[in-house]
């Protein structure tokens, strides 16, 4: 096959790629520049987009003997992910940037290019495995789940994942970064890539005020009674418990927890922790990762966060929205998150969270 390999320029992507020619295709190395001024984003090894991960790209692909280009995807990267970061946060949502980054640049607008070009597909370094069924390639989670990347590509449709491949899936990272020596890849000891590249400083409270404002609402307790103020209700997050600056205690001394956000009228709701616990999860726009389920309830596991555990719980399809019913109450559910579906260790859907009970 004809692939296109995505190397970011650390050593996930850079193996992934070696394999790929080892096993025989055609390869081309492709680094995605998503700033016009890199200087904006991360430095270092703590981004994934950065001037040094070009160089180190550039230098993996000629170790591993393929053609390497940079392809400028700054613009789809600003309006489909940074400007939709801003849009939910604004909204009063949490969003997840890397989910953004995979579904709208790194495969939809990447694999839509190499197709255009007359590529077969796009080989990256996401640590997830897919198989073959009747009903086609399904994704599925990592051999070595405490790296699995299964939950930041289940925003893949039928149609990307057919284009994907995961040589990485079946490997842990500790082997990954031996092979690399092996193969002589300088990154073989680079750091991973944390954080939201797109925030320079890492304080993402900080940029978000830059860019929405810092003005100043009252935090409240669930009767209504001003104990607080804030410096924009975006910048907290559902469950939250420290920084909150309250000024009238709990008679008891107990913490409280961000309960509610409230964008409209620039108010954060605080309340006891158990207040935060919720039972049922409802996710609008869902994106199936193999065949479609039928309107009967099944049962599975559903997980909200990249690392989280998988909760057990009975899924099902209400109304278009993707519905969870979990087995025991979870605390700091936030909307705007992602619901991934699980049978198993095969992706059944995401969707994004707008409903909690």
């Amino acid at each position: 096959m004809r692939l296109i390999a995505a190397m970011s320029g650390g050593v996930d992507s850079a193996v992934a790629a070696a394999r790929a020619v080892e096993a025989g295709h055609e390869v081309i190395g492709v680094h995605l520049a998503l700033s016009s001024n890199p200087q904006k984003y991360r430095s270092g090894a703590r981004g994934c987009c950065t001037i040094e991960d070009s160089h180190d790209a550039r230098r993996a692909a000629d170790v591993i003997g393929i053609p390497f280009y940079i392809w400028d995807m700054a613009e789809e990267f600003h309006d489909g992910v940074v400007e939709d970061f801003l849009a939910e946060y604004a909204a009063g949502r949490t969003p997840n940037p890397c989910l953004r980054c995979n579904e709208k640049i790194k495969f939809a607008a990447v694999l839509d290019r190499a197709r255009a070009m007359g590529f077969d597909g796009v080989v990256t370094g996401h640590y997830a495995r897919t198989q073959m069924s009747e009903s086609g390639k399904t994704l599925h989670r990592a051999v070595d789940h405490s790296k699995d990347q299964s939950y930041v590509l289940s925003v893949l449709t039928v149609e990307q994942i057919s284009g994907a491949i995961f040589p990485l899936g079946d490997t842990t990272k500790v082997d990954i970064r031996k092979e690399a020596e092996s193969r002589g890849l300088a990154v073989a000891q680079k750091p991973d890539s944390h954080d939201i590249c797109f925030v320079p400083s890492g304080d993402n409270a900080g940029w978000l005020r830059d860019r929405l404002g810092s003005d100043v609402g009252p935090i409240l307790d669930q009767e209504g009674t001003k104990i607080g103020e804030h410096k924009g209700a975006y910048t907290y997050t559902i469950g939250q418990r420290k920084g909150l600056g309250l000024t009238i205690p709990t008679p008891d001394g107990s913490p409280r927890f961000v309960l509610k956000i409230e964008p409209v009228t620039n108010t954060v709701v605080v309340g006891a922790r158990e207040d935060l616990a919720i039972t049922t999860m409802r996710g609008e726009r869902p994106v199936w990762c193999g065949p479609q389920i039928d309107d009967q309830r099944h049962r599975g596991f559903v997980q909200i966060r990249a690392h989280g555990a998988a909760l057990e719980c009975t899924y099902f399809v209400e109304k278009s929205l993707l519905v969870a019913v979990l087995d025991s109450p979870l605390l700091g559910l936030a909307t705007g998150q992602a619901m991934v579906i699980y049978d198993g260790d095969r992706v059944v859907a995401s969707a994004t969270i707008c409903e909690t009970e």
